[in-house]
Formats: C-alpha cells, structure tokens, sequence
C-alpha cells in the first residue's frame, strides 16, 4: 500500500474518481518549503520547492493498481515521484508525490488556485479523464498525450452537451434504457478521432432495435460567426483551400466560409468565436448576435456548431490576407456588400453550410440589426 500527497487538479474528488476508478479517502495535509503555481506553458499546476508551504489532500492505502493508473494519467507532464513527508492534523505523514524531472522542465507562472482551475477546466477534464483512462492498457499513454487538446475538446463538447437544451415539442424526450450501447471502440485517432458504437435504440413502435453497428466522427464542438458592418450594410467572407472538398474529388477546393474554429478546453463558444475572428481575419468584433447552433451533419458527425453575426466595422482595408502560420493556414478575406453574398448563395457559388445558415438568418434579422445601430 502507498500513500499519495496531491497538491494540484488530483484534489479535484470527481477528477481524482475518475483517474483511480473508485472514491478513496482524502484529508487534508500541507507539503512544508514548498508551493504551487500554473505552469506557465499549460493550463495545469507544478510543485515548486520553495515557498510558505503547499496545501492539498493526502490518500492512504492506495494499491499497486491504482499507482499504475496515476502513472498512467501523469505520465504526460513528465513528472516522477519523490518520498517526502507532510503535515496533517493528526501529525508528520510519509507520502509520495509528483514532482517534475528534470526541475526546469516547466516554467512556473502564477500562484495556482484549485477554484479558478475547476471553474474554467474542470469540468472538461473530468469528462477527458474518462476517456483517457478508458484507452489504458489500448493505447501508449504518449501517443494519447500527444492529441490530448483535442481530447479536452470533446471533453468540453460533452459538458456542453449535457447542459441546458432546447426545450422539445415534437421529438422525442429520452427515457434511461432508450439507447444500451455493447461496446465502444477507438478505431482511429489522431487529431481527430472515429469510434465505433454496438448498441440498440428504442424504435418508434416501442421495442428496442436490433443491435447496430455505428461509426462516429469526433472533431469538437465549433464556433461560426459572419462579421457583419450593419452602417455599411457589408459582410466580410474568408477563402481558403479545404480537405473535404479535395477528398471529394471537387477540382475547385477554396471555399467561402466564414470565420470559425474549434472552441477550446477552458473557453466558451463565445470567445471562440472572437478568438477566430481575430486570427483569421484580424477582426475585433464589438457585439456577437447567437444566429441558428445546430447539428451539420449528426448521422457520422459528432460536431455541434455555435453560429454568430458578429457586429463589426468593415472598411474597404479589411479585406487581405491573414491564417495562422503555425497552423499552415493560408486565408484571403474578403469584404462586400450583404447583397452580393446572397447573390452568391442562389448561384451556388456559397456552398458551405454554415455560412448559407448565417446568410440566411441575417437576410431575416438584418433591418432591426441596421435599425438598432442607425443605418
């Protein structure tokens, strides 16, 4: 049996839960000479080994089998373990803890709080720590490290998800039982991921369906927003070349979209959307409109988009080149008249979805858009 001193995300109970795979004891113990601040890098704390004191949670009798799943977990932010001892109010305790190797191997930044890192990741992690652990002894716990951004995405689309809906007027309202998945596999991953479901549905006429076999594509949750100048009644639009069109055979890949992106771990659809304007675009947007959020294509896909009209200024000098370099992205702006996009929307010369969506729902909302900002 081992003890644990954990001083960072661990002291989370629900993360904690979900990486040994049980509820285990915790009381609180404080680690004497040192600290913990955030990484400066990454959205997680490090152990320094100086300062007042660092507090935490101290596990008793944890197992061979659960030190292999924290190792497992930990093994990305290269730590190792050091013996050292810790007060708790019933005196000194011996205990192991993480420690980073080599000592430099992350800058430390500022103080760590476990409530600011709870409100803004905490619940994404937890979600990502189920999948995580559900690949041990599947897949190398590095090759999962190395997409673990995405994985915290769709960590966070989950908690999305989950969340407030709409409320249903005519589809049907789940009951538990309705869907019994067999299995779930991983059959691909890279950034992005494709699993496979065996499972049985409850069918219309009440009996539940044969068992099925059913692939899904993975990609996040997305951000969409169609920067709009409602004084100078223009849109702005981006061009840029695109796989899926190219895969399809399409000789003609660059496509007009309008600003969008995935919405990170830690970040709402909201500032995603600002984020993806600014980089794609070097737009500062001054108000986001929510437009339609809806499903593009929810037989193969798990993605869900957030679509915005994002009130901007657009003149003539805001068309150019932009795209993040870091991520070969090589994109044109254009910018014109709100007139001219829905001419390119009946010749089919718009032919991205999201972006038709948008056209549409600001051809509805444009006069009171207008109106409100004194057009």
């Amino acid at each position: 049996m081992t003890d644990f001193f954990f001083y960072g995300s661990l002291c989370h109970p629900p993360l904690l839960r979900a990486v040994i795979g049980r509820e285990v004891r915790t009381v609180p113990a404080r680690l004497s000479g040192h600290s913990v601040a955030w990484a400066a890098d990454g959205a997680f704390p490090l152990i320094v080994g100086s300062g007042a004191g660092a507090d935490g949670v101290l596990v008793a009798g944890l197992t061979e089998a659960d030190v292999a799943r924290l190792d497992f977990y930990e093994s990305g932010f290269d730590f190792v373990t050091r013996e050292v001892v810790v007060e708790t109010d019933a005196g000194p305790r011996g205990a192991r803890v993480y420690f980073p190797e080599p000592a430099d191997r992350w800058a430390p930044g500022a103080p760590w709080t476990l409530s600011d890192w709870v409100a803004r990741w905490g619940a994404a992690a937890v979600a990502t720590a189920g999948d995580f652990m559900g690949q041990m002894g599947i897949v190398p716990a590095e090759r999962l490290w190395a997409r673990y951004g995405m994985m915290m995405m769709r960590g966070g689309a989950r908690v999305r998800a989950g969340g407030d809906a709409p409320d249903l007027s005519l589809r049907r309202v789940p009951a538990p039982g309705d869907v019994a998945e067999t299995r779930v596999r991983q059959v691909y991953a890279n950034y992005f991921a494709v699993e496979e479901f065996d499972l049985r549905f409850r069918r219309f006429d009440g009996a539940m369906s044969p068992e099925v076999n059913r692939g899904v594509f993975l990609c996040g949750d997305a951000a969409v927003v169609l920067p709009y100048d409602p004084v100078r009644d223009r849109v702005l639009l981006i061009e840029q070349f695109r796989m899926g069109p190219h895969a399809r055979g399409d000789r003609r890949p660059w496509l007009l979209e309008a600003p969008a992106g995935r919405v990170d771990a830690g970040e709402t659809p909201e500032a995603a959307a600002r984020r993806e304007a600014e980089e794609e675009a070097g737009l500062v947007l001054r108000a986001l409109l929510p437009a339609s959020n809806h499903y593009p294509s929810p037989a193969a896909m798990a993605e869900f988009l957030y679509t915005y009209v994002g009130i901007a200024d657009l003149p003539d000098a805001a068309a150019g080149l932009g795209g993040l370099p870091t991520e070969a992205e090589d994109i044109r702006a254009h910018v014109l008249p709100f007139a001219r996009l829905m001419e390119m929307v009946a010749t089919g010369e718009v032919n991205t979805g999201p972006l038709i969506v948008l056209a549409y729902w600001l051809d509805r909302n444009r006069a009171q858009i207008r109106a409100d900002a004194g057009a």
